[in-house]
């Protein structure tokens, strides 16, 4: 196995062991960046210089490179703008408000000049895609360096990024650089930037930013002066009235950062030592909820840090910016002019992102249900513990979700690329629903303990990485001893639902019960057959999936459990004999209700 070779810091990746859905030793890319940004504040525009060195991992020699320009979709006629409207679901927040934008309104990235080691390149702008031919190709194991100049405009906030958003912040600043597109072992992955969210390789950033000295500005990293947090960020005086702020970030796949005139910049005490940023807008109306969240929110980095793994950085930021929530490197962008409970909410989840996307990395255009599911899954865990829910199931309302898309007749696999679902909403609740339901629906097959487990391992085995649905699932079998590749396939990469029934209970002629289940929909599961008899007495019947290859282990520890013979997913009924001398008063499929079952009207008996 090659051993990839990464500076003292980069040591901690551990990358050598891993093996990726593809069956060849891992490897991933890495890219440094240091960037000086100049920002003319009165006309929204910034001029830009970036030094990026890019070491080549992987096992190919690369005769070209691709940029993300992602501003360049905030333009009349892009395709983010042509698609939203001509989708029969438009985001309102997009609509055909780009179609609208005024020549000093659009947002745009333009490259100036473009060098690798020294030598100009040849490139061309493909909407929000650069398109490099190198003059060297890049050898494997080697490094690269390219310097950019390139100037900018600031859109009106339409999606994510932009100035002056609903709530009167001058400055959301994420996807605003010219950003090198990732390359694994599928290849480049140059999407152009039409709705959903991203895909980079890891790296180290040094981000100088200067900006009028009456701003406030917060984001990604720590001070140039101590890269262990504290002092943050780095901040002194430059010339014509501008203040220089400069961040470094290590081992992050991206940097964000928000300025505004009228920030209040809070700091609180996290569990591990590590400090959390607030930066919301002097508004007497909204302080409240403000201060109040500093709190939680170390309670919900408490929280993940329990049960996924320890927060690795010293700093967090929860910033008032964008368009609603959305996750960053570090930090999250967040409306903050919300009554609490949403405000607490939206916290919870994109702080949860940290994990399920950010620190594990996935492929957000491949495989979105890995970080939105997941975030959705573990963050209404975390609320229901930290505000006392109590719920029998957190994530009943992802349940929900996922029952009425399925029954609607417009579900989409989940291998579906995020941008070419036919509806948002067949995205959406794909992604949060469906995504969070997968999990909840692995700890009923698996068993909870089993779940929380392969949670901890994964993090332990693919932070820092870009693992892939195969990648966690392999976690899982490893954890819990069965095999998982049919509940991947079946329920993630298929459309097929889960629907049994109890089709009879019938008194036999040795004076017992003959209880007759069937297989519905096309999905098989193993079965929790709970029993309630006429003498109050309770009996749960397990019946294993054959192919799983294995059994849970009792989760109710009050109820006698039963394991009954294996039920091979092609046979549609399953029949079982209860012995003589038990009545049977009623009973039910799943009673936990974990089993996304479509048509729970015929999972019980005698229930009335």
């Amino acid at each position: 196995m090659r051993k990839i070779i990464f500076n003292s810091f980069w040591a901690l990746l551990l990358v050598v062991s891993v093996t990726a859905q593809n069956n060849t030793s891992y490897w991933q890319q890495k890219v440094d960046y240091k960037m000086d940004i100049d920002v003319d504040a009165e006309n929204f525009q910034y001029k830009g210089k970036q030094t990026l060195v890019y070491t080549n991992n992987s096992p190919d020699v690369l005769n070209r490179v691709f940029y993300h320009l992602y501003f360049n979709a905030f333009q009349p006629g892009s395709e983010m703008d042509v698609r939203s409207r001509n989708i029969a679901d438009p985001d309102g927040r997009v609509e055909d408000r780009i179609s609208k934008l005024s020549p000093s309104e659009i947002g745009y990235i333009k490259p100036t000049m473009l060098t690798q080691d020294g030598q100009k390149l040849t490139y061309e702008v493909v909407g929000t895609v650069l398109e490099v031919q190198l003059n060297k190709p890049i050898q494997p194991g080697q490094s690269t360096t390219f310097k950019m100049e390139w100037d900018a405009q600031v859109p009106v906030q339409v999606r994510r990024s932009g100035r002056n958003n609903k709530e009167g912040v001058a400055y959301s600043m994420s996807q605003w650089y010219p950003k090198m597109a990732e390359y694994d072992f599928q290849g480049w992955h140059a999407d152009p930037y039409i709705a959903r969210e991203f895909h980079s390789p890891w790296g180290d950033f040094d981000v100088t930013i200067h900006i009028d000295g009456d701003y406030v500005v917060g984001g990604t990293g720590y001070s140039a002066s101590n890269v262990k947090g504290g002092d943050y960020p780095k901040v002194k005086n430059g010339k014509n009235g501008k203040k220089t702020w400069q961040f470094l970030a290590p081992k992050v796949h991206d940097f964000t950062w928000a300025a505004d005139k009228e920030y209040v910049h809070d700091q609180f005490d996290g569990p591990n030592g590590v400090t959390l940023n607030f930066y919301y807008k002097n508004n007497p109306a909204i302080k409240e909820n403000w201060k109040k969240l500093q709190p939680m929110t170390a309670e919900l980095l408490q929280y993940f840090n329990e049960h996924i793994g320890e927060y690795p950085y010293k700093q967090y930021s929860v910033i008032q910016g964008g368009d609603g929530g959305m996750e960053y490197a570090m930090s999250t962008l967040i409306t903050g002019e919300r009554k609490f409970g949403s405000l607490f909410g939206v916290t919870a989840h994109e702080l949860a992102h940290t994990w399920f996307q950010f620190l594990l990395a996935t492929n957000e255009g491949k495989h979105e249900w890995m970080d939105e599911g997941f975030t959705s899954y573990i963050s209404a865990l975390a609320e229901d513990e930290i505000t006392d829910g109590k719920s029998p199931n957190p994530v009943s309302g992802s349940y929900r979700g996922y029952l009425f898309l399925a029954k609607s007749g417009a579900e989409e696999p989940a291998t579906t690329h995020a941008d070419r679902y036919n509806l948002n909403r067949s995205y959406s609740i794909t992604a949060y629903s469906k995504g969070a339901v997968f999990l909840a629906q692995l700890g009923y097959i698996i068993g909870k303990e089993n779940l929380e487990k392969t949670l901890k391992e994964y993090f332990k085995e693919w932070a820092f990485r870009h693992p892939t649905p195969n990648d966690f699932i392999r976690v899982a079998e490893k954890v819990s001893g069965f095999e998982l590749d049919w509940y991947l396939m079946d329920f993630m990469q298929t459309t097929k639902t889960i629907d049994y029934g109890i089709q009879g209970v019938e008194a036999n002629a040795t004076g017992g019960t003959t209880v007759t289940l069937q297989r519905i929909g096309f999905m098989g599961m193993p079965i929790d057959l709970s029993v309630v008899y006429e003498d109050g007495t309770e009996e749960t019947f397990y019946i294993p999936l054959q192919m799983a290859r294995a059994e849970k282990k009792n989760p109710y520890s009050d109820v006698k459990w039963t394991v009954l013979k294996d039920w091979a997913w092609a046979y549609p009924t399953y029949s079982f004999e209860i012995p003589a001398g038990k009545n049977v008063k009623s009973m039910t499929i799943d009673a936990s209700n974990l089993m996304a079952d479509v048509n729970p009207e015929n999972n019980t008996y005698g229930v009335e």
